[in-house]
This record gives C-alpha cells, structure tokens and sequence, in this order.
C-alpha cells in the first residue's frame, strides 16, 4: 500500500512559511505525542533554520504516558524545549506560554536596557494536519479564533492572532511533504487522521493498525474487541474477528469490512483502545 497525500494548497504552504520566517521570533512545531517521528515535517528544519524553536507534543492524553516520559528525556538530551500538551483541555498550555517568554527573557532585557519597550514576542506554529493545531490555537488564545474541524486540511490561509499583550502567533495552514521514503510514516499518519481517509484503503489501514497493536498493546485490543488469541493471527484476520464479535455483519454472513475499519480507525483516534504510542524514541 502506498500512501502518498501532497494538496496544491501545501506547496503554498511551504512558501509561506519561508516568506513570513522574518517576521517571527520563536517557531511552534507541533507534533502528535503518539508519533512524534512521523508527524514532524523534514522539511520544517530546512525551512526554520536556526530560528528558536519549541517542540510542542499534542494529544498527550492519547499517547502512553511512559513513552512520553521516554521522548522528553531523548527531546531534552538533543537540546530541544519540548512539551506536552492537551489542546482540548488546556494541560500544558501556560507552560508553553512560560517557556515562551523565557525563550525570549535575554532579548526583551537587552530592548529594556536601551529604553525600548519590547513587542509582542511574535511566533508561528507548523505543523502537519490533523495534529490539532486550530484546537491548539483556541485553547492558547482562549477564544475560538481559528477555524477548526476532525479532517485534515482545514486551516487554508495565514492569519495573525493576538493571544495576550506579551504573545502574538501566526497560524499557517497543516503541511505535509511531497514523498514519504518510509511507508510507516505514511500508515501511521493515516491511523491518526493526517491524511484523508477518502484516499486510501481504509480495511488495508485498519488490519495494519491492529497487526501493530497486536504486538505492541495486546491486552488493549483484546479488551476492546474481544479478542481471545491474537498469536499468529494476520491483521486481516483480527479485523475480521473484531467485525464479527461487533456485530458487523451483511446479508450472507459476511463480514462488514468497511464498517469494522471505520470503528477500528475511530476508536483508535479517540483514545478508546487505550493510551497507545507507536514511535518510541529509541528508534530515532
């Protein structure tokens, strides 16, 4: 299966980003906590450079709490400020503010000591889509100033949005990049949503995902659908189990593949298979 999803509107994107890079101080790379491997843009270090940046992990609450732990310490041995965050909630969201304007501290000093009253600390957030970003950005502004919806791609032009007197952020649409070299990348952007499900072969994800969960969380897919052995099974085989024990039946006694795919693929993207991560960073 080869997953590949790359809009116009991205190319736009990237251009964009690399226009107004000037006129920001501090870069927001929001990633997904349960895939901060591949949610994050290779291209986004080219495009960012050496601006200050902070690594922002959202979806916290959907990820295993153990591994996040993991991937702060990786995050913080290679220099990076990183933090975890739960958009829908807020946890995390007054850390980032802090880490903000501590980023900024030496800056705004040395514009005080020449009698200059510092602006706004001026900031961009990238990202891939469906990484929660206009969640992101109502939460952090505290009103609902950006547009936001459960498909990917639906943030489509830049807009500058005040979010205090010491913070201004610019919203840039979701990016993705033209070629994913490795094909897990592009299956574990398809089981959190990043990409379309319209375009791409939804039972083919579905059974892939629970092949993956078989051998990294069993006992939460054998708690949710009630599956007794997973050993030796295929992917194909457990969704066909699941579909059975869900009810998932037409005319025939067949399996109702596309109906248990869609179940598979939502219960995962809202955490009710578990607190589940699928990167780990000793894989980096």
């Amino acid at each position: 299966m080869n997953i590949q999803w790359f809009p116009g509107h991205m190319a736009k994107t990237r251009r964009l980003i690399s226009e107004n890079l000037k006129l920001v101080d501090v870069v927001i790379e929001l990633l997904d906590a349960r895939i901060p491997i591949s949610s994050k843009n290779p291209e986004i270090d080219e495009l960012v450079k050496n601006k200050p940046r902070v690594v922002v992990l959202n979806k916290s609450d959907l990820a295993d709490e153990k591994v996040s732990k993991e991937w702060s310490k990786w995050y913080n041995s290679q220099g990076y400020a990183n933090i975890f965050i739960d958009a829908i909630k807020g946890k995390g969201i007054n850390e980032l503010k802090a880490k903000l304007r501590d980023i900024m501290s030496e800056k705004i000093e040395r514009e005080k000591q020449k009698g200059r009253l510092f602006r706004p600390i001026r900031t961009m957030v990238v990202g891939v889509p469906n990484v929660g970003k206009s969640s992101f950005i109502n939460k952090i502004a505290g009103k609902a100033s950006a547009v936001t919806g459960d498909k990917p791609g639906v943030t489509r032009g830049k807009q500058w949005i005040r979010i205090n007197e010491e913070i201004e952020l610019l919203d840039t649409p979701g990016i993705l990049w033209p070629k994913f070299d490795d094909m897990q990348i592009g299956l574990n952007l398809a089981y959190t949503g990043a990409i379309k499900d319209d375009i791409m072969d939804t039972v083919e994800v579905a059974s892939e995902l629970l092949k993956h969960l078989s051998l990294s969380y069993p006992q939460n897919i054998k708690d949710r659908f009630k599956l007794a052995d997973l050993e030796d099974k295929s992917g194909d085989e457990l969704l066909r189990i699941a579909g059975k024990n869900r009810g998932c039946i037409i005319s025939g006694g067949e399996i109702d593949l596309t109906r248990i795919s869609a179940i598979v693929l939502d219960e995962f993207r809202g955490g009710k298979i578990g607190r589940v991560s699928l990167e780990r960073p000793n894989i980096v």
